[in-house]
């Protein structure tokens, strides 16, 4: 509701309320990290991993946990709308560079924030196809672009709502996740192991290997989301509690759940046999949870359990698009991006424009791109600007601000920003290209070059704009 000037019957701007909890902050993080992703790569890093593939579930945590720390020092002590985009601008300066890095950081998530709706809209696709086979080129791509739009029609309404929504979307995650770690537990027949057969002094080489670095892209991208509340922090109830706990919360949680279900899926289903899937024709992996509960269960429980998958990655979706159209809100409503994403509904106040345009270009990518260079594009466009600029900045905000004022503290300052910036970096370099064939010609499609590109295009849009408004770096 618009607040009411007390001296006027005339209605001010309407404003983003409090009105999220820790229940409601931590389902919606929770359900936007599982989404259709550990269902796609589980079978992804047990073929990379093979007999270890807990141990990539493992790093991935850790490094969910140690980049959540930055996370909440900042939510915790900046809970505005945008997310990121507010941590670079006041790290870096709000009038000069900090300009620069939000708007590379909004300007970036115009593009990957719709790659991530698109990335669980493909993935929903394919488990579909279990239910319906799916055999001509147009029906993936039709039941992908349904979701996004189904997802827009559903998220355009008053965020009370939706944080109602979101929980019971969250027991659904739940429920899913334990009746297949309870298959598992009740029918375990294969050994899993999570160090490798040298033990302890192995373990170094295993983490560094080829294999560790494929196999944590996926589990990396699995994490994601951890941090969405941070993009809703205009709209916490007690942020500077509230989201450090749905962080940790959401990571603890999930780790825990993806760990379970990995252990379950391996005992029941040997890696050995999901690589000789890989190996062949009629790729069963793809659907193997599905597999799963049909070797427990059968046909129609594989059915029940296929459609809460479904559910899960739909629910995912819906959280991943309500944090990013919040954010170049937030960017145009102070002013660094164009006025019409500022704009909130006038009678549900949520920021309507953002919506449809994220939703829009979603839709488009659904219908263009594959999972595979859809989670690869991801994390490139991601890594450089929000993660590796997000660290930087807050050792910029320490210096400047003291931490006397600080909520939340992460411990052992400053290891983990060195820990995080080292490792975003290496996954950043391990990101493997993809052969793609243009007019009969084959070349590989680098998503590092393809990500720095991105940046170099936002930092002329940047210019221009800056020009436009006759602001620094041409200001007088």
């Amino acid at each position: 509701m618009a607040h009411l000037d007390p001296d006027s019957p005339t209605p001010l701007v309407p404003t983003l309320q409090r009105r999220l909890g820790l229940v409601q902050a931590t389902a919606l993080n929770m359900i936007d990290m599982v989404g259709i992703g550990p269902f796609v790569t589980l079978p992804l890093v047990m073929g990379f991993m093979g007999p270890n593939f807990l141990l990539a579930w493992l790093v991935g945590a850790g490094l969910a946990a140690v980049d959540g720390l930055i996370w909440s020092e900042l939510g915790a002590a900046y809970p505005e709308a945008g997310g990121s985009y507010r941590f670079l601008k006041l790290a870096y300066g709000e009038q000069k560079w900090g300009r620069l890095m939000s708007f590379l950081y909004v300007w970036q998530t115009l593009i990957q924030s719709p790659l991530v709706l698109a990335s669980g809209a493909i993935g929903f696709a394919q488990y579909f196809g279990y239910l319906v086979p799916l055999t001509e080129w147009w029906q993936p791509k039709l039941v992908a672009g349904s979701v996004v739009l189904l997802l827009i029609a559903l998220l355009y309404r008053r965020i009370e709502d939706i944080g109602k929504l979101g929980v019971a979307l969250w027991v659904g995650v739940l429920t899913l996740m334990g009746w297949l770690i309870f298959g598992g537990l009740t029918h375990a027949h294969h050994p899993v192991d999570i160090l490798p057969g040298g033990g302890m002094p192995a373990l170094p080489g295993l983490l560094l290997s080829g294999a560790m670095g494929h196999a944590a892209v996926n589990t990396i991208y699995s994490y994601l989301g951890y941090y969405n509340v941070c993009h809703l922090g205009a709209e916490i109830k007690q942020p500077e509690k509230v989201i450090p706990r749905s962080i940790f919360l959401s990571i603890l949680g999930i780790a825990g759940l993806y760990l379970l279900m990995n252990w379950s899926v391996g005992t029941v289903i040997p890696w050995q046999e999901v690589q000789s899937w890989q190996s062949g024709a009629g790729d069963k992996s793809q659907f193997i949870v599905s597999v799963f509960v049909e070797r427990l269960y059968g046909p129609a429980a594989a059915t029940v359990a296929t459609a809460m998958v479904l559910l899960v990655a739909f629910a995912s979706l819906f959280a991943v698009l309500l944090g990013y159209s919040r954010i170049p809100y937030a960017a145009a409503a102070d002013g660094e991006f164009l006025p019409v994403f500022g704009k909130l509904h006038p009678t549900k106040q949520f920021p309507y424009v953002s919506l449809l345009l994220l939703g829009g270009v979603g839709f488009v990518f659904s219908l263009l791109f594959r999972l595979g260079e859809v989670i690869a594009a991801i994390l490139a466009m991601r890594i450089l600007v929000q993660f590796v600029g997000q660290a930087v900045g807050l050792v910029l905000l320490r210096r400047r601000r003291g931490t006397a004022a600080l909520p939340f503290k992460m411990p052992l300052y400053p290891l983990p920003v060195i820990l995080v910036i080292l490792v975003w970096l290496f996954v950043f370099v391990g990101i493997t290209p993809v052969a793609v064939e243009w007019g009969g010609v084959r070349f590989n499609l680098y998503f590092q070059v393809a990500a720095l590109g991105m940046m170099a295009l936002g930092a002329v849009a940047f210019l221009l704009w800056s020009r436009q408004q006759r602001r620094w770096p041409f200001s007088k």
